[in-house]
């Protein structure tokens, strides 16, 4: 782990370091996309779930290697 970079307001921001896992969860009308993500200084058992389109907004680099597990399509294809 890093050290944390504390500001002079004695706050910190976390920052994203690699997504670990992806779910799409139906709901009746849409589906919402979830990639679960591990943050800098944190334990993977730490990681939190958020929105996909969020976080592809506020960290587009996470997602350019292409290489993200998708729960969703591996069981969907499973099926076939």
């Amino acid at each position: 782990m890093e050290g944390i970079g504390i500001k002079d307001n004695l706050s910190y921001e976390e920052i994203p370091v690699q997504i670990l896992d992806r779910q799409v969860c139906k709901l009746r009308t849409k589906e919402v996309a979830s990639v679960k993500v591990l943050w800098r200084n944190q334990f993977v058992e730490e990681a939190t779930w958020e929105v996909e389109e969020d976080m592809k907004n506020r960290y587009p680099h996470l997602f350019d290697s292409g290489d993200i597990p998708d729960q969703f399509t591996n069981s969907l294809l499973s099926t076939l």
